[in-house]
């Protein structure tokens, strides 16, 4: 019983942090349908900024803000790439990816930073404003992560229900009707990869601060784990009207992440942890796709 329970603490930490960074991957690939390779880049670049930050004294609140800021720059200037000097979406993430390797050694100074004797959010939080009621300490850690997720995903809903949302959406699905609108696609394009990487960071900097260290190849694979999580929302919730495109992605994450977890717990070792990752993205976008032919089948028939 015990050893459920800690699988199922592992379960809620992971697929919360995670789902900001399915929250991310949802705006660039399912709102703006563009493949943005800056997100293996700009997760670890979130974790070097509060890593560099807390072993400094820093605030935690603060290195997870400067976290954000850091993804934002890096997503602009994926977008800059992109739109300005009309080097292709899939080309200019890898350059930015690329880049941010080295910056962010330079910005932690190691490849390997640990956290476990400096301030940080989750050590702080649950003694200072989570009831000591609701449990051992990783359960109060787990209310916190859900705190903050649920805080990001209401503004990023309040965003799209905007002007600008509204816009950001519109340039994926028809650059036309943005141009109609009198409005310039490329700078939406732009605003778009700038927040989504914002949130990716954002995840890498909350991840850090929750394991309590920073590693250089934490970035590796983090666009696979958030194309998993928003397909696999998408392709079991997407159908609920009543489920907004962030709860769908949020639900996703968990259920990635309980996959992984569960693999690990029944023997799988570390060593094939990533290999684990891509054949389980393989197999959802293969049922995915496998689901949509089925589904424009059936449209079809019953016309």
């Amino acid at each position: 019983m015990e050893q459920f329970v800690r699988i199922l603490i592992d379960i809620g930490e992971q697929g919360l942090i995670f789902s900001i960074l399915a929250l991310g991957l949802l705006i660039s690939y399912r709102i703006l349908n563009t493949p943005d390779l800056t997100v293996d880049g700009s997760f670890p670049l979130g974790a070097a900024v509060s890593a560099a930050l807390l072993t400094r004294g820093a605030n935690p609140w603060l290195a997870l803000g400067a976290s954000l800021l850091a993804g934002a720059v890096a997503g602009l200037t994926t977008g800059l790439l992109n739109v300005k000097l009309r080097i292709t979406a899939l080309l200019s993430g890898i350059i930015v990816m690329t880049m941010l390797y080295s910056l962010n050694l330079g910005i932690a100074g190691t490849a390997n930073v640990g956290l476990f004797n400096s301030r940080n959010l989750f050590s702080e939080a649950p003694a200072d404003w989570i009831p000591a009621r609701l449990g051992p300490y990783r359960i109060r850690t787990m209310v916190v992560a859900a705190i903050i997720v649920l805080a990001v995903k209401l503004l990023l809903d309040l965003y799209l229900a905007t002007r600008s949302g509204l816009l950001l959406r519109a340039t994926g699905d028809n650059q036309q009707v943005t141009v109609a609108l009198g409005r310039d696609p490329g700078l939406v394009t732009i605003l778009g990869l700038t927040l989504a990487n914002s949130l990716v960071s954002l995840a890498g900097g909350l991840l850090a601060q929750q394991q309590g260290f920073f590693e250089i190849s934490m970035g590796t694979g983090q666009m696979v784990n958030g194309l998993a999580s928003v397909i696999i929302g998408t392709a079991l919730f997407g159908r609920i009207r009543r489920l907004r495109l962030t709860t769908v992605a949020i639900f996703g994450s968990i259920i990635f992440k309980g996959l992984l977890t569960i693999a690990i717990n029944l023997g799988l070792s570390a060593n094939y942890m990533r290999l684990m990752q891509g054949l389980l993205f393989l197999i959802i976008l293969v049922s995915s796709n496998l689901s949509d032919k089925e589904a424009r089948h059936a449209t079809a028939s019953s016309r």
